[in-house]
């Protein structure tokens, strides 16, 4: 294992499930005791050993390997119907439950399996294992009781966790999700109302929903390396029975998916590792001559990108070879001559998936019987995901595994399209423009197709009625346009604007999957269901970038290019949040300090020591106006709600009150120079205006001391 922290929680939940196990194998031999032939309670009882006789193999745990393969052994045995359960094979059984109990209690404590090899009582299982009579068990050795304090510290590591049924988080999951919807209904209605009470319920009503949906969905999540935690050890084992040299890296062990999609993951990620060391490294020798390390490597990278989770399996291996897979998808009859001839590089990666593709030159039991590829992609799309491939001869192989939306409350931008409405992940929103015909920050016409120039680049345009169908204007209408409304939106590195019919308000959804009809659509990600109870669909970004042919092949470099390439420049452009201050000023700050966006109405701020402060999430937050600190005329005052940004630093929250929330840009990260007044760090041209930065942690630091 790569990271220590990573193995503590292996050996956690090792610790934790066995203990489960064995308080249930105490019951169940006892009941077998009483009915020998049960062959489902004796079949229970040789799962259990197996499971923690496999599990503590592959954690080091040498001497409870031992000990466990004994009875599995014995188990083995009872279960085939070469022997009867008597007294004294029970005797023995439970005598072993017991020894691997305090040894789980020396590893809780020691990190170690103990010192005791429990040799006599192995040797008795063996003996019963071969029904001979077993000598009367001695004495017990004094090092299989476990050291002072470790029993008691190994049932807290169990007191600490409780098990769920997974179903009735399901239920608890699907219940938020209509807490939420009612809130989006009553939030709506009551914005309406001049109602200071009802506007202060409201708000305490939303903030508790937002608390008790995030606590409810981190209860089904589970970061990615409860997946990868096996994997270095397949890849360890892998290497070695084909003679290669494998060094594996991971990126992003800490990003979360649901319980139900690391389930389902498993097998087919297990698969593609398996397959890169097979099929993808080369050998030592084969990778010396082509001039690279001795040493492949394998990286797997996990990331979530509009809204939705990737994963990456790559190698630095030999590649795809096209040109073979062609001639073997001929010569196995899974397409003609004709046909094969025809087909471009992408389309003949695409024939790995095929039913009985191989090109193993020889059947082994790791590969070549043509079973695989296809069942990893089935898998996958089984639970609403993707699979693709990209390799260049040479430079290595890239799988990518995306899973989109299933039940999950996301933020999202709401736009609305030919009286329909639809829902945009936020995560692929970057800003929103709002074009003028006639004040030269209009739509333009390049070889006829749309476009805007951005502060000095150009920006393409994609009309979303046109690429859903339900619209079709000319793009002399466009140009023609009085005002366009446009959301920047960002898939595979590219950046692009979608021309909407109006921009609605920001919200929290719940995303309800795709019906089988709609799934092969590759514009749209899910469905939610609106404050009004209608139905929105989601839009599937990355889709609708290569639909409209903005992004024509998404394609991430080979760990091979990646190093021929070099070192990358890095971005010296990052998220900006531009809000309004004082009359006609502008600001910004990081996106990265901002932890949430909040209302609050004016009703509900308090004064404790002369400060403003607010109720807020179970606590109490305090409140900077901004306007104040820097001396300038509010010109909100009279507004209601008041507009916060909550910024968070660990437990500490304050709230900064602003005029007006703007926009969310990229900009260049350093100030454009000017000056610098206290409580700023210069000054930066945002859509042609110059916007002070804000220096948060001196504003922080003067209010302080104030």
């Amino acid at each position: 294992m790569s990271d220590a922290g990573d193995m503590a929680d292996v050996v956690r939940e090792f610790l934790i499930e066995s203990r489960e196990n064995l308080d249930q194998l105490d019951r169940d031999l006892v009941a077998l005791e009483k009915n020998p032939d049960s062959r489902e309670t004796l079949a229970s009882v040789f799962r259990t050993i197996h499971t923690i006789k496999g599990t503590c193999g592959f954690l080091g745990f040498g001497r409870l390997e031992a000990l466990t393969h004994a009875g599995e052994s014995l188990l083995s045995r009872l279960r085939d119907g070469k022997l009867r359960l008597g007294p004294e094979i029970t005797t023995g059984l439970l005598e072993m439950v017991d020894a691997v109990r305090a040894m789980l209690a020396d590893i809780e404590a020691t990190g170690a399996d103990g010192e005791a090899d429990h040799a006599a009582l192995i040797e008795r299982l063996v003996r019963l294992r071969a029904d001979e009579p077993a000598p009367a068990p001695g004495p017990k050795p004094r090092e299989t009781a476990p050291p002072d304090g470790a029993e008691s510290r190994a049932q807290a590591a169990a007191d600490g966790t409780i098990r769920v049924d997974v179903g009735l988080l399901d239920r608890l999951m699907t219940l938020v999700g209509e807490l939420v919807l009612a809130r989006n209904q009553l939030l709506q209605s009551g914005a309406a109302r001049p109602d200071a009470a009802f506007a202060a319920a409201s708000q305490r009503l939303d903030l508790i929903t937002t608390e008790l949906q995030e606590g409810v969905m981190k209860t089904r999540m589970q970061p990615i390396r409860a997946v990868w935690g096996r994997l270095p050890r397949v890849v360890r084992d892998l290497a070695v029975t084909c003679g290669k040299q494998v060094r594996m890296e991971m990126e992003g062990r800490d990003t979360e998916l649901d319980k139900t999609v690391v389930e389902a993951i498993k097998d087919p990620l297990i698969h593609l590792v398996r397959n890169a060391v097979d099929h993808g490294i080369e050998a030592p020798a084969a990778r010396l001559a082509a001039g690279k390390p001795a040493e492949g490597c394998l990286r797997l990278r996990a990331f979530h990108e509009s809204g939705l989770v990737n994963l990456d399996i790559a190698d630095d291996g030999a590649g795809i070879d096209t040109a073979r897979i062609r001639s073997e998808a001929v010569e196995r009859g899974l397409v003609g001559a004709d046909e094969a001839a025809r087909l471009g590089e992408r389309e003949l990666l695409e024939l790995i998936f095929l039913p009985g593709f191989s090109t193993a030159e020889k059947v082994t039991r790791i590969s070549g019987r043509g079973v695989g590829m296809d069942v990893v992609r089935n898998n996958i799309e089984k639970i609403g995901g993707t699979l693709d491939v990209q390799s260049e001869p040479g430079r290595g192989t890239t799988f990518r595994i995306r899973i989109p939306l299933t039940l999950a409350i996301v933020p999202a931008l709401i736009v609305a399209c030919d009286g329909d409405r639809y829902a945009i992940p936020q995560g692929s929103v970057r800003e929103l423009v709002r074009l003028e015909s006639g004040t030269g920050r209009g739509v333009e016409l390049i070889h006829g197709a749309p476009v805007h120039r951005l502060r000095g680049a150009l920006l393409p345009l994609v009309h979303l009625g046109r690429e859903l169908g339900v619209a079709a204007p000319a793009a002399a209408d466009l140009v023609a346009a009085r005002v366009t409304d446009v959301v920047v939106l960002e898939a595979a590195g590219r950046r692009f604007g979608l021309i909407v019919d109006g921009v609605l308000d920001p919200e929290e959804i719940v995303v309800k999957p795709l019906g089988r009809p709609l799934r092969a659509v590759p514009v749209f990600a899910g469905a939610t269901i609106m404050g009004d109870g209608r139905v929105a669909l989601i839009l599937d970004v990355l889709g609708l970038a290569q639909r409209a042919h903005v992004v024509s092949e998404v394609r991430e470099p080979t760990l091979g290019e990646a190093a021929a390439g070099g070192a990358e420049v890095a971005d010296e452009r990052r998220d900006l949040l531009v809000f309004a201050l004082g009359a006609g000023g502008r600001m910004a700050m990081p996106l990265a300090l901002v932890a949430r966006l909040e209302e609050v109405p004016r009703a509900a701020v308090e004064w404790v020591g002369g400060r403003p402060v607010v109720q807020y999430r179970g606590g109490i937050l305090p409140l900077v106006p901004l306007a104040e600190v820097f001396g300038v005329p509010d010109a909100a005052t009279d507004a209601d709600p008041l507009q916060v940004v909550v910024h968070a630093d660990g437990e500490r929250r304050v709230g900064l009150v602003v005029d007006r929330i703007l926009d969310v840009v990229r900009e260049p990260a350093r100030p454009a120079g000017g000056w610098a007044r206290p409580g700023t760090a210069g000054s930066v041209v945002i859509q042609q205006r110059v916007t002070e930065l804000l220096d948060l942690p001196a504003v922080l630091a003067r209010e302080a001391m104030a």
